[in-house]
């Protein structure tokens, strides 16, 4: 699977929750690879949703968000998440922008989650570095 995310905003996102750890590369990879399959899973859902409401476009309702978040505010870019979204749905459908805001958001939220688990890994394994072992663990523990 080629990675769309860009490793450099998904890094930011774990430095932000990394407090004094450092970060390796592998484990801004790792987690960008997870973002983007857990992406490319909601927008399949998000594309039955909108199938059974009789629609080819997708909406930030189909993800579950009520209100988006303006994009200046996010690290994730969009374009990028706009690309995961399209990896396993039909080509018949279109992505909102607000869809794309919504989608991005719910994939930072999700990175903050493991990166935050991944600093307490790397804290109890008594290691100055996150790495991506601490991100496998993390999905191995609680996915």
């Amino acid at each position: 699977m080629n990675v769309e995310l860009p490793f450099a905003p998904v890094d930011t996102i774990i430095r932000r929750n990394a407090g004094e750890l450092r970060v390796s590369a592998d484990a801004s990879r790792e987690l960008a690879t997870r973002i983007q399959e857990h992406g490319s899973e909601l927008a399949i859902d998000a594309a039955e949703h909108a199938t059974r409401d009789g629609r080819k476009t997708l909406m930030a309702e189909d993800f579950g968000v009520e209100r988006v978040v303006d994009k200046t505010d996010l690290e994730l870019p969009v374009a990028p998440v706009d690309r995961i979204a399209r990896i396993d749905i039909d080509d018949r459908y279109r992505v909102s922008m607000d869809a794309r805001v919504a989608l991005a958001d719910i994939l930072e939220d999700y990175a903050d989650n493991v990166a935050r688990a991944a600093t307490i890994l790397a804290h109890h394994a008594d290691r100055r570095t996150i790495t991506e072992d601490d991100i496998e663990t993390y999905f191995s523990l609680f996915e």
